[in-house]
């Protein structure tokens, strides 16, 4: 069962999709809604998850100068060291509660870079963010240190940093490897009053082991507090102003540092736009759509091969997924190991490929060995999506990502009634997985710290030229939230591409990368309405 959605990033699914397979353990990432407020709507034409724009709050910027308490850690100097083949390492302090900093409780974040190369004058440091949150901005380092387009990377310093609570930086813990093993397979559909009572439990043990675990990190995990840390770090590296490429729930980052210090902001992409004015209901909801939008192009791709595993339509294609869903909830398929592939493993195999067009393949095959009896290939995806490795170990993305989460916003619904009464509206967005979605609204009811944030306009008021950029088929990161987001910064120039997967920007498509090469380089933005596809 899952904490909240992840939003993953293309690149990093990439990367990793065949190593996860074929036994190795994931570097990926994600994100997903995790909260309710009044203030946001569905959108028109029965879209869901746009926000209805002028009413909400906005989030207002901090003063310009740095105070006093806060000197030492933006006077800091950072020690270098190499650490893997052309990349650097170094460790920065910062305070766990800039509200009121001591310096016994400061905490150590791993930074990483990795220098221009040349030729051409260096424009600066890049920072970068595959989304999440929960995922690891140094591990999509090494993908993005060398394969972002080599005009960027011979010109700027390719910079990350694992945020507050993320692998390398103080990571939030929860569960032991055994009980996540037993929460991933928790069924998020159910179907008695048992089976919802299981849900409840087992969002409420995940938020009790992350307060046994981690209980003085938990209240300052939020994104404002990653926000404020990339500024510390933008001075550190010798910045006047902050250089940023930030995928999925990186664009939520970077929009939120834009909120927050609008005349530092340099150039700035948020790719896989997300929407801050949203509760976490109204995103929960758009996501089940966007999930939904992308399994039908999946099946409809599917149908035109030779041997698709669902049928031959895109209506037999639906039903085939409703009732092979259906037979793993009273049958699980063997796997080869001793955890068997039921509804919710199955699940969760199906929404990992839907995350990257290149996965497709990958997904047609499991779903024929499922037919034939092996779950085993349908179980890696789970496995992927989950940085669960081949030993059985997870990397701390669901602690993360949870803790993060259900610090920013509210709780989407605070018990199963509540949940009940939004499924209706879940199952309309989403006719295969509406249900899943719907269930995890809960995931926040129980936890054991108050959140700190709330859903809220970004106007960014003063901010340099930003991009964003939405795809129109993007399973995690509606189109739509990239829309929203675009209109709220009130700088911002979208750009759209026409097409499948979760973020697209260094993934191979020449009119987006030579549209945002240009802006990184030269700081000229795309043109107005820019299409790609």
């Amino acid at each position: 069962m899952d904490t909240v959605r992840l939003l993953r990033t293309t690149s990093t699914v990439l990367v990793v999709a065949g190593l996860t397979l074929s036994g190795c353990s994931a570097s990926g990432t994600g994100r997903s809604a995790a909260a309710s407020s009044p203030s946001a709507a569905s959108g028109p034409a029965g879209t869901p998850g746009s926000a209805v724009p002028g009413a909400d709050a906005t989030l207002a910027p901090l003063s310009a100068d740095v105070p006093s308490a806060l000197q030492s850690y933006y006077g800091q100097k950072l020690s270098w060291h190499g650490c893997d083949s052309g990349f650097e390492c170094a460790t920065m302090r910062v305070p766990l509660d800039y509200a009121h900093p001591v310096a016994a409780d400061d905490l150590k974040l791993a930074v990483s870079r990795k220098k221009a190369t040349g030729p051409g004058a260096r424009i600066g440091s890049l920072l970068v963010n595959p989304g999440g949150p929960g995922g690891s901005a140094i591990d999509y380092l090494h993908y993005a240190g060398v394969s972002f387009p080599a005009p960027v990377r011979a010109r700027y310093d390719m910079v990350a940093v694992d945020p507050r609570g993320v692998a390398r930086s103080a990571p939030v813990t929860c569960l032991s490897n055994a009980q996540m093993d037993k929460f991933a397979q928790v069924d998020n559909t159910p179907d008695s009053a048992a089976q919802i009572k299981d849900v409840v439990s087992a969002d409420k043990a995940f938020g009790q082991g992350c307060e046994s675990r981690s209980k003085k990190l938990l209240g300052h995990v939020s994104t404002v507090d990653s926000a404020r840390d990339m500024d510390v770090l933008r001075a550190l590296l010798g910045d006047k102003k902050l250089y940023y490429v930030g995928k999925s729930y990186g664009t939520f980052l970077g929009a939120t540092y834009a909120g927050l210090f609008p005349s530092r902001v340099g150039r700035m992409v948020l790719d896989g736009a997300m929407d801050p004015s949203l509760s976490s209901l109204k995103m929960g909801e758009a996501q089940a759509h966007g999930f939904e939008t992308a399994f039908q192009a999946f099946a409809k791709d599917c149908v035109q091969q030779s041997g698709c595993p669902m049928g031959k339509t895109t209506s037999a294609a639906g039903s085939y997924v409703t009732k092979f869903l259906n037979g793993l909830d009273a049958h699980p398929l063997p796997t080869g190991q001793s955890r068997k592939l039921g509804e919710q493993l199955g699940t969760t195999g199906l929404l990992e490929a839907m995350y990257s067009k290149e996965l497709w393949p990958v997904l047609r095959q499991a779903l024929t060995a499922a037919n034939h009896g092996d779950g085993s290939q349908l179980l890696a995806l789970s496995d992927q999506y989950y940085e669960r490795n081949a030993k059985g170990s997870y990397s701390n993305l669901m602690a993360a990502n949870a803790a993060v989460n259900c610090l920013d916003l509210p709780a989407a619904a605070n018990s199963p009634a509540q949940v009940e009464a939004a499924l209706p509206a879940f199952r309309k967005a989403s006719p295969h997985f509406g249900t899943d979605f719907a269930w995890m609204s809960l995931s926040c009811a129980d936890w054991p710290v108050k959140p700190t944030g709330r859903a809220e306009r970004i106007p960014a008021k003063g901010a340099a030229p930003i991009v964003v950029i939405g795809t129109t088929r993007d399973p995690a990161t509606p189109y739509a939230w990239a829309q929203s987001l675009a209109s709220q910064l009130q700088s911002a120039t979208l750009v759209t591409y026409n097409g499948d997967g979760h973020t697209v920007y260094a993934n191979g498509d020449d009119c987006v990368d030579t549209a945002v090469n240009t802006y990184l380089l030269q700081g000229k933005p795309p043109k107005k309405g820019l299409r790609c596809s």
